[in-house]
């Protein structure tokens, strides 16, 4: 079939193979370019494998140190007459890629919330792979079924308090107007954190733990972001932002679990990047598009994969010591942090509306971005091509 983009609110509901493959491959390749010094982890696996930062962690672990990596997914398989997900064309893609390299990676397309998916890889870290020193926990999802009650809980991007209101993006009209952020009430924040906060991580770790999976000095790492002043409202002072705190709390839990084993818990704050997870909360659309524009302008924009092999090379399986806060977190975003970013992109934020958006902002490179997650734009792919959506 000829595939194309088909966009539904903050969604492409289609995805190309061979875009998605392209997409993949210039991450390997910059990671190649920009390999570690020392040594790293053998054996990972990537909980929330198959787009983003989770996908990022897989790349830069199998070609920056060669490690073999298990993923766990929840991706929609393709149809004869229906693309995959993004993430299925990617995690294939990746496969691919590791095996030419003679590299050992194998996924499971199934809900890493379930038991039976914790039962699966640990099975094949015991018959396959071998002792586990690095876990990533990389799950963006809006609902979770509880493994033990057979609840499912959705999660409500909601403020907390007070309703919000903040500029926002329409990204389908290229419109700038308001959008304002109802409160949640208790079961709604209580539900969020069931499905966004740390208990899975907990659940996941405990599991590896009992089963003897774990190698002498694992690491585990849970993803987050916290942003400044612009984002803060709809992000860590909202019911989201209470997620990530119960995230913090797991990660001492995990901590103290994995001290017989020498091993160590973090949770590591990245910066704001084009994710489906991010495309979908509303005012980061636009907070990005200027984002990027000042950051480009200073030199200092990355992507997933700049990020995540940094993380890795410079914090992770570095001889120095961690950069962490306060409260123990790894950070990663402190060049969007600067006050030298954060004051220009404020500046910008009260002057954008919809006649300046392209002036004031980077929306363009937004939409690039965007589209490039679902394998889409990429100068070196012919899609007005027929292909295969079976892969």
């Amino acid at each position: 079939m000829i595939i194309k983009p088909k966009v539904r609110g903050f969604i492409c509901t289609t995805a190309h193979p061979v875009g998605c493959r392209e997409h993949v491959r210039e991450q390997i390749e910059y990671v190649k370019a920009n390999k570690p010094a020392g040594s790293g982890p053998k054996n990972v696996l990537v909980i929330g494998c198959s787009n983003g930062y989770g996908l990022a962690s897989r790349i830069a672990a199998a070609f920056g140190y060669g490690a073999n990596t298990l993923g766990v997914m929840f991706e929609k398989e393709p149809t004869e007459k229906r693309t995959a997900s993004a993430g299925w064309y990617n995690t294939k893609a990746f496969e691919s890629f590791a095996h030419e390299a003679g590299v050992y990676a194998r996924s499971f397309n199934v809900d890493a919330f379930s038991n039976e998916a914790k039962a699966a890889v640990i099975e094949a870290a015991k018959s396959e792979l071998g002792p586990i020193d690095l876990v990533i926990y990389s799950l963006g999802s809006p609902r979770r079924t509880d493994p033990n009650t057979g609840i499912t809980h959705s999660s409500s991007l909601k403020a907390i308090g007070e309703p919000v209101t903040r500029k926002n993006l329409n990204t389908d009209t290229r419109q700038v107007g308001e959008f304002t952020l109802e409160p949640a009430n208790d079961e709604e924040i209580a539900n969020t954190i069931k499905v966004m906060g740390g208990e899975d991580w907990e659940l996941w770790m405990e599991a590896l733990v009992e089963a003897g999976v774990l190698a002498d000095g694992v690491k585990t790492t849970a993803f987050s972001y916290i942003g400044k002043e612009l984002t803060w409202p709809i992000y860590g002072g909202a019911t989201i932002g209470r997620a990530k705190q119960d995230v913090d709390r797991a990660c001492k839990v995990i901590a103290q679990r994995l001290k017989p084993l020498n091993g160590s818990a973090h949770v590591s704050v990245l910066k704001a990047v084009v994710t489906q997870s991010s495309s979908a909360i509303p005012v980061m659309p636009l907070y990005l598009s200027i984002l990027i524009k000042v950051m480009k302008e200073q030199g200092t924009n990355e992507g997933c994969i700049e990020q995540v092999n940094g993380l890795f090379n410079n914090e992770l399986y570095a001889d120095s010591a961690l950069t962490l806060d306060e409260e123990g977190r790894i950070r990663m975003d402190l060049n969007e942090l600067k006050p030298e970013v954060q004051d220009q992109v404020a500046a910008i934020w009260e002057e954008v509306d919809s006649d300046n958006l392209d002036e004031k902002a980077d929306f363009a490179a937004y939409q690039e971005e965007f589209f490039r997650l679902f394998g889409f734009g990429y100068s070196n792919v012919d899609y007005d091509q027929d292909v295969d959506p079976i892969v």
